[in-house]
């Protein structure tokens, strides 16, 4: 994709540049007005950082695109400024939503595995070459952003629940979230932990994933949602681990971070629709599940080099379960695929994205 050239670049993170706007509303269209003059450019494109610090802004934004006088790209950090404010106006039918997510495994090949889930993949630590320093960056967004800046934005006000809450979703992070367990473990009510938990979806902080509970046959399919810190190095150093894989837990951060790599290859496949995962209490699950039209992907993860049949025996029962599921993968650490029956392919890691493009 060509870069796209913006003709005018406002900050709204400085003071004074917000207070402009916010004294004349009608400055952004004369400067516009203005710009298109001295530049020659019918249809300048205006890129606007942090816009939900003055958000009355989106009404004349949606009044100059509908008058055709710019195009705009819009960033910001806080998605539930925008969504919980007041009369916030959200350019309905106007506006294409584009994440910022952390690396995908198609463009950080070379980074290893154990430092993608100690460390995570966002850009400004995962090209950190010393461990040390990725550990000291990961402390501090988590204590400036986290602890501080999601507390603010959300108006907690015990701060001391939010603060033990954030810990352990973090370490229940890609697990059925049993909120009636969490209120009892914090001591406050179950409306609160799913107001928190609507906090950290709200501010980009998890991904929820919702369970499939379509079945002719099955009866009491999981129906509690997972939620997914967005980034594996945040989550751990959220849940307050140290810097190490515990062989106890890295198949489970293994499979948490396969279905982040899986919402992030997704975002830009638009026929796949959104993850989800299956599991009946009383038998089999598979980890991670997509849709495409009518046709399911089911996705096992396992920790391991050498996988055999015995590791897609939960996909052969949802293959008889559900007949639109065609194909199903294995996703491992095996160092090349592996053909385990005629529908079932063990994948390394590395491929991934072979799952979405296939």
């Amino acid at each position: 994709m060509d870069k796209i050239k913006c003709q005018m670049k406002i900050s709204l993170v400085n003071p004074t540049e917000r207070q402009r706007y916010e004294k004349d509303l009608s400055l952004l269209e004369k400067e516009i007005s203005a710009l298109a003059v001295g530049s020659g450019v019918q249809l300048p494109i205006v890129c606007i950082d942090e816009i939900q610090k003055v958000p009355i802004l989106l009404d004349s934004i949606q009044d100059l695109i509908d008058r055709k006088k710019a195009q705009f790209i819009l960033t910001g950090s806080s998605a539930r400024k925008l969504r919980r404010g007041p009369a916030v106006n959200l350019l309905p039918g106007r506006v294409v939503a584009i994440y910022l997510d952390p690396f995908t495994v198609a463009e950080t090949p070379a980074v290893n595995l154990e430092n993608r889930l100690l460390f995570g993949e966002l850009p400004g630590i995962a090209l950190i070459q010393n461990p040390e320093d990725q550990e000291s960056d990961l402390r501090s967004y988590v204590t400036t952003y986290l602890e501080e800046e999601v507390r603010a934005e959300a108006l907690v006000r015990n701060l001391a629940s939010f603060a033990r809450f954030l810990e352990l979703a973090a370490a229940e992070s890609g697990r059925p979230v049993n909120f009636n367990k969490l209120s009892q473990d914090i001591g406050v009510a179950r409306t609160t932990i799913m107001s928190f938990y609507e906090i950290l979806e709200d501010c980009l902080i998890v991904h929820r994933v919702d369970p499939w509970t379509q079945s002719k046959t099955r009866k009491k399919l999981t129906r509690s949602h997972k939620y997914l810190f967005f980034d594996c190095g945040v989550r751990r150093v959220a849940a307050q681990e140290p810097p190490k894989l515990v062989p106890s837990r890295v198949g489970d951060i293994f499979e948490e971070w396969v279905g982040l790599q899986l919402i992030r290859l997704a975002r830009s496949a638009p026929q796949i629709d959104r993850l989800h995962f299956w599991r009946d209490p009383n038998g089999p699950e598979v980890d991670w599940l997509l849709r495409r039209g009518a046709e399911l992907i089911p996705i096992e993860v396992k920790w391991s080099e050498t996988p055999s049949e015995k590791d897609a025996k939960h996909l052969k029962t949802f293959f008889n379960e559900y007949p639109e599921a065609k194909k199903g993968y294995v996703v491992c650490r095996t160092p090349r695929p592996v053909q385990l029956s005629p529908n079932i392919l063990a994948l390394p890691w590395q491929e991934l994205p072979r799952i979405i493009a296939d």
